[in-house]
């Protein structure tokens, strides 16, 4: 059964990933965001507004934090990057490939627990102690791979502060980002997913059953910079991306908005 669900998430990460490779001519003339999966509806429409506004096109990749970060110490020529948590941008600022002076924390998220939408588990509480393991049966808990990837890091930390990890760490799938989480859920092929709101947000497929308690994991924090040697094109992303208009975008998908609007 894990074996389906590793050929699954690989499968669908093809997928995700298929829009990040770009002709050179198209980078050059464009801005390469190297972005966070769950940030891609969001940051599709944020996009989209910044290049009616300025005329300066955007190509976005979306992938695990962590395989972006890889991506950009192997030479990836990203502008800016944005993460979905504050290690793995801490993790560029001292391998020096990010611009420290561009750094904003720009969004916040909440970690949720789904099931597909026509499920029979209905709503429940987690609280410490909570019966997880008989909720899931002898099915699945899908969620981030949690030596790298920041959901299932969250996951992981949420887990083990309600007093829960031991009883479902045998159970629990890890895939290589949160998108890949959602559609397994989505198809079906997991009894229960963890996520962030924002993701669940957007699939029609999986119901929210349950939030995790802020407490119980770090604070969900998602930083964006501009790489070094970003084009110069990079600050007036970033200032769009802290304006009024791109906070109604993010805040319409479900993120918490940081910092006070620029413009």
């Amino acid at each position: 059964m894990l074996k389906l669900f590793v050929r699954t998430a690989i499968a669908t990460a093809v997928v995700i990933g298929a829009g990040a490779v770009t002709p050179v001519l198209a980078q050059q003339q464009s801005l390469t965001i190297f972005a966070a999966a769950s940030m891609k509806n969001a940051l599709d429409d944020v996009n989209a507004a910044f290049t009616k506004r300025t005329n300066i096109k955007t190509v976005a990749s979306y992938a695990a934090t962590s395989a972006l970060m890889r991506q950009i110490e192997q030479g990836a020529p990203a502008d800016i990057f944005a993460s979905a948590d504050l290690e793995w941008m801490d993790h560029g600022l001292k391998n020096k490939l990010i611009n420290p002076s561009s750094r904003v924390n720009l969004l916040g998220n909440r970690l949720v627990l789904i099931a597909p939408k026509d499920s029979k588990i209905g709503t429940v509480a987690l609280a410490p102690g909570f019966d997880l393991a008989q909720l899931v049966g002898n099915s699945r808990i899908v969620t981030g791979e949690a030596k790298s990837v920041p959901v299932g890091r969250y996951a992981v930390a949420a887990l083990q502060k309600l007093g829960i990890w031991s009883s479902v760490e045998k159970q629990m799938a890890m895939v290589e980002n949160v998108r890949v989480a959602l559609t397994l859920v989505a198809r079906g092929e997991a009894i229960l997913g963890i996520v962030y709101e924002t993701d669940a947000k957007v699939e029609p497929g999986v119901k929210i059953i349950a939030h995790f308690p802020a407490d119980s994991h770090p604070a969900i924090v998602y930083p964006v910079a501009a790489t070094f040697g970003a084009k110069s094109d990079a600050s007036r992303y970033l200032d769009f991306l802290q304006s009024i208009s791109a906070k109604a975008v993010f805040e319409n998908y479900g993120f918490s908005f940081l910092i006070k609007p620029t413009s």
